[in-house]
Parts: structure tokens; sequence; C-alpha cells
């Protein structure tokens, strides 16, 4: 089937969503910017910038609409779901009482894991839509796209000709897009690596060096890629822009929340004003207790995800499960166990 995406709408208005809207009106078509507080819509239309502007960004062109009001989502082909993980599921009922179009696909863009269920966030919207829904995920930073700057991102569904349509869609002169089916290994590697970015924070406000971070950047795909196997990811998935691609950036870029709040960690700060100093939703803190979790429960073997839980969840000092780590039992270097 051929897809023709007349309207986009983008839900959620943070850094990550205003810059979406932002690419997917660089591509033309009529775009809907919608976030669920009208004061914030009402900044955003009036300055034209998202609620935290990037020094020399470019506005927001006027094909896009900001709105709080669902109705405005009404009748979109192309749905981008830009929301933190921790309220997907209220915003996935929200929208599963939106009319779409009558061929429209929905495409979460969000990293995470929801606690307690190990659900995906792809398998949350699917329970309460009928259309197809499938991932956007790659090494992407609001900061660097709304200033036009060269990003490559993968965009995943169940059928490849949908995702193929997707990418026709979105892509820019400076938003290249790769596709993908494995949409299960692609949303991992999007939320796993928030865990890895947290540490790689704490690890650089230890001062620990940069070999430490290397190896923590190292292992961590390596715990990625085995609990991805074991949700049934593929392989290749991890080693490309969804996988090791995000875990670079989130890991060693300045923009990174979770680097950020990993060296707030590392100096003593409780986690709760470390989200605060860092002023968005750092998803590596709920993201460490869902790591864990679906670790548990698909067997796989998690060192650096353990030790994190450890440090975030039960409050031990991160020199000490360092320590810990460091003196295992050695290994041979092993990727799938």
């Amino acid at each position: 089937m051929e897809r023709n995406f007349r309207k986009t709408a983008v839900v959620g208005a943070g850094a990550w969503g205003t810059a979406l809207a932002f690419t997917a009106a660089q591509a033309g078509g009529d775009v809907v910017l919608w976030t669920n507080r009208e004061v914030e819509a009402a900044i955003i239309r009036e300055t034209r910038m998202g609620l935290r502007p990037v020094e020399g960004a470019r506005p927001l062109p006027p094909n896009v609409l900001v709105s709080s009001d669902w109705a405005d989502v009404t009748g979109a082909d192309l749905v981008l779901v830009v929301v933190p993980s921790v309220v997907m599921r209220p915003v996935a009922e929200s929208l599963g009482q939106v009319r779409l179009g009558e061929n429209a696909v929905v495409m979460n863009c969000s990293k995470g894991i929801e606690k307690d269920t190990n659900m995906l966030m792809t398998e949350i919207l699917q329970e309460q839509l009928s259309c197809p829904v499938g991932a956007l995920s790659g090494p992407n930073h609001a900061e660097d796209i709304v200033l036009g700057l060269p990003s490559l991102t993968l965009v995943g569904f169940a059928d490849l000709e949908i995702a193929k349509a997707v990418q026709q869609r979105l892509s820019t002169e400076f938003f290249r897009i790769y596709t993908s089916t494995d949409v299960v290994g692609m949303q991992l590697g999007g939320a796993l690596k928030n865990v890895f970015a947290l540490a790689s924070g704490i690890s650089a406000g230890l001062g620990l060096g940069d070999n430490a971070r290397a190896a923590l950047a190292t292992r961590g795909l390596a715990e990625m890629t085995r609990i991805g196997l074991a949700r049934g990811g593929q392989a290749d998935t991890f080693m490309g822009l969804s996988g090791m691609g995000d875990l670079v950036v989130t890991c060693y870029s300045e923009h990174s929340r979770n680097l950020k709040a990993g060296r707030l960690i590392a100096q003593g700060v409780p986690l709760e004003e470390c989200t605060q100093r860092v002023g968005q939703v750092v998803e590596g803190i709920p993201n460490t207790l869902s790591a864990y979790q679906l670790a548990r429960k698909v067997g796989a073997r998690t060192p650096l995800i353990d030790a994190m839980h450890e440090v975030i969840y039960n409050a031990r000092p991160a020199t000490e499960v360092l320590t810990e780590l460091m003196a295992r039992d050695l290994r041979q270097e092993d990727v799938r166990n």
C-alpha cells in the first residue's frame, strides 16, 4: 500500500519532540506539535523555539501548529510519540481515543522500558491502537538537529515498506534515515544505553580516566546485546545506529542528560536533586530499574547493570561497587554469555 503522509503529529514538546517537529516541517507537509500544557504551547507558539532554546537554532517553520488540544491531532497520518517513558501508558490511552487518518501509522520516539511489566514503548502503544506501530532510535541529540547539523537515525517497523515510507517522509538534507525491521532490538539499544551513560557520568565524576569509560561503554554494549538477543533482537542491530551509535553519543556528549546526572551522583547529590539540576527527564534513572528487572527475567548476565542498580536503588557508594566489579573472577571476553 502506498502511503501519503499529508499530516504529521508530534506528541510531546520537549527538546526531542520539538526537534522532530522541526525536522518533519523541513521535509514539508502539515505538522502539529502537541503538548499537554497550554502554557508550554503558548510559549512555543510565541517564540517558535523549544522550551530550552539552543543558541543559533532555527525557528519552527510556519507549517508547524503548536497545540495542547487533542482535537488538532485528529486526522494525522503519521504520529511521532515523544514523551518520557514513565508517562507513555496514559499518553497511549489518550491517543487511542483520537481519530487518526484512515491509514495512519504511529512511531515511538521515546527510549525506555516500562518497569514491572518490562514492556517496550511500542508494545504499550500497540495495546491502545489498531494501526501499525514502529520506532525511531539513534544517536540524535536534539541540540544538533535544531542547528541543522548532520544526523543519522533508524526507523523500524515490522513491515519494511512502512519503514521505507516514513524514511522518505522524514529524511532531509541534514537528517539521514536508515530502515530496519528489528523493532525490538532498536528500542532496547535506545533504552539500555541510558544506564551506561549514567555510569559514564559517574565514572567521569570520580575521575576514573578515559580507559575506564571506554571499557564501561564496551562492556555495556556486551550487556545490551545479551539482553537484546534474549528478548528477540538481532545482533547486528546493536552494532548499528540504535545500539553502538546511541551508546557512544550518550556516554560522551556534553548534551547528555544522563552523563550530567551521573557526574552529580558521583558528587553525592541526591537523585531528586540531580534531576532538578539537569532540568529535564533523566531516563537512565528509571531505566536502571527496568533494565535490572528485564535482565533477571531473560536470564542475562549483566554485572554493570547490577552495579548501577546497587548505586541508584540501594544507595551503595559507587567506589565500593567499583571495587567489587574489578575483583570479579577473570573471564574470557564474550558478548553473548
